[in-house]
């Protein structure tokens, strides 16, 4: 965006504070699931259900946080992205943000199905414990799954998609755009089987790259020639009225 009105500009600072919405809770979660609760410790469906059981109230407000209010703020970002790149390439720009939305929509799902599903089983576990256990089996493929566990062929298309056309027309620091690359790349690497190990690295980096997408949108100020557009447009406008009168 060349130019850039007072209500681009705010859209750009929301997006801002979206993206370091994400990167802090991206910094939440790693320390809370591997010191607080260590669900990928967790191997057996007893043990899973035992750490939700007797972490629900935190389990819950965590899933809630870095999922469902995560793709929130994620189809903020990708909408203020949209703004900022969409006069450079169209068409890459409409089908990044496509993707970039669904993966929003995916972790939304997630969130829901694991804070509705935890519910669900911290109820049931009262009176019948095995189904319980076999209740969460089902329900937690399906969560994961949403979550990208399966690849992060979602996330990293999207960032690689958004960061080869800012890096084509400099509507980002280009080391910025350097890094969402990489980071796209070992995105979709994690999809092979044997590298979904690479998904650490994938969010790791993802919490750099959204801080510093933040501070780039959020510092996003209107641009001196904006306010003289729109005085053009309101005295064209002001004209027509009163041509018609």
């Amino acid at each position: 965006m060349e130019t850039l009105t007072r209500n681009d500009a705010r859209r750009q600072k929301a997006g801002g504070m979206a993206a370091l919405y994400l990167a802090l809770a991206l910094l939440a979660a790693i320390p809370y699931f591997l010191l607080v609760v260590d669900y990928p410790g967790a191997k057996t469906a007893a043990d899973k259900v035992a750490l939700v059981v007797g972490n629900y109230p935190s389990m819950y407000a965590m899933y809630l946080a870095t999922y469902v209010l995560f793709g929130i703020a994620l189809g903020v970002l990708a909408l203020a992205l949209h703004d900022r790149l969409q006069a450079h390439a169209p068409s890459t720009v409409r089908i990044g943000t496509a993707i970039g939305l669904l993966w929003s929509f995916a972790l939304v799902a997630c969130g829901m199905v694991f804070t509705y599903g935890m519910t669900t089983v911290v109820a049931l576990a009262k009176t019948d414990l095995a189904q319980a256990r076999l209740t969460w089996q089902a329900i937690e493929p399906v969560a994961l799954g949403l979550g990208g566990a399966g690849g992060e062929v979602l996330g990293g298309l999207w960032v690689l998609l958004v960061s080869c056309v800012a890096l084509r027309s400099g509507a980002l620091p280009k080391a910025l755009d350097w890094l969402g690359v990489v980071i796209g790349v070992v995105g979709l690497a994690t999809v092979v089987p044997s590298l979904h190990d690479a998904a650490i690295a994938f969010g790791l980096l993802q919490i750099v790259w959204f801080v510093w997408v933040g501070v780039t949108l959020v510092t996003t100020k209107a641009t001196a020639a904006a306010p003289d557009r729109l005085a053009r447009a309101s005295a064209a406008q002001a004209g027509i009225v009163l041509g018609q009168g």
